[in-house]
């Protein structure tokens, strides 16, 4: 931690603070928004590693907040185990061995994702598609995580359509998040990437993340959360499109 300046020390906490703010409003996007800020800033190596400790605890608490965790895990096994083997696949590309792409895909990860979700209409999978379908999101999902420390594609929208109640659709993305958590944990140790600094930066980054979790679900009551959520994809292209520019020039 003596590595890092008083000045990028608050840029952290007030990454994290607005990461919690927009998890607190819409239900997810801590490590999304905490990616897209500190991959910029940092690297994304030193981001994902930053974002564990954070990310691991809200997302088990959002999965533990219901009742039904083993029907909705005993549903999704399949996914959660393509995630990890998916993520550990590519870690390598935010360790160093492919870190020059890991920028430019996590500029297009983040610009894909506001896009389709802004523009996207909302569908339902059927139940008879899940069993070939939900591993292959996993492993998807899994690959990109690995290779950008963002874990929303494709699983977000896969598991919006598969028809869970607005509770258990909670449950599940926590589930989902939560997983991706640990195998990205998984891959970075693996790579001998995730070091000691990285691991206490990530625990102080938990207050931050929490406080801005408390101001966000408050900031709910007062706004509308869908035009809340709409200008943060808009902003969310807008900084995808950037660290897509940055890569290549």
């Amino acid at each position: 931690m003596s590595d890092y300046s008083l000045s990028i020390l608050f840029v952290i906490a007030a990454t994290f603070f607005s990461a919690g703010l927009v998890k607190g409003v819409t239900g997810m996007g801590l490590p999304t928004v905490a990616m897209g800020i500190l991959g910029g800033l940092l690297s994304p190596l030193v981001a994902a590693s930053m974002l564990i400790v954070p990310s691991l605890l809200t997302n088990v608490w959002q999965l533990m907040a219901g009742m039904n965790v083993m029907p909705i895990l005993r549903r999704l096994w399949t996914m959660m185990v393509g995630v990890l083997v998916g993520t550990v696949a590519t870690a390598s590309m935010l360790t160093g061995e492919g870190a020059g792409w890991s920028t430019l895909a996590l500029g297009v990860t983040l610009t894909f994702y506001g896009i389709y979700t802004l523009l996207a209409t909302p569908y339902r999978v059927q139940s008879a598609h899940e069993p070939w379908l939900s591993p292959l999101v996993g492993i998807m999902t899994g690959l990109i995580t690995g290779a950008t420390g963002v874990f929303v594609i494709p699983a977000v929208p896969y598991l919006q359509s598969l028809g869970f109640e607005k509770d258990d659709l909670v449950q599940a993305l926590g589930l989902s998040f939560s997983v991706s958590t640990i195998a990205l944990t998984i891959g970075l140790v693996s790579h001998g990437a995730f070091q000691v600094g990285e691991a206490g930066l990530s625990a102080l980054a938990v207050l931050p993340a929490l406080l801005g979790m408390v101001a966000g679900q408050r900031l709910r009551k007062a706004f509308n959360p869908a035009t809340f959520k709409r200008c943060f994809l808009v902003m969310l292209v807008l900084l995808g499109l950037e660290m897509m520019l940055r890569s290549v020039i």
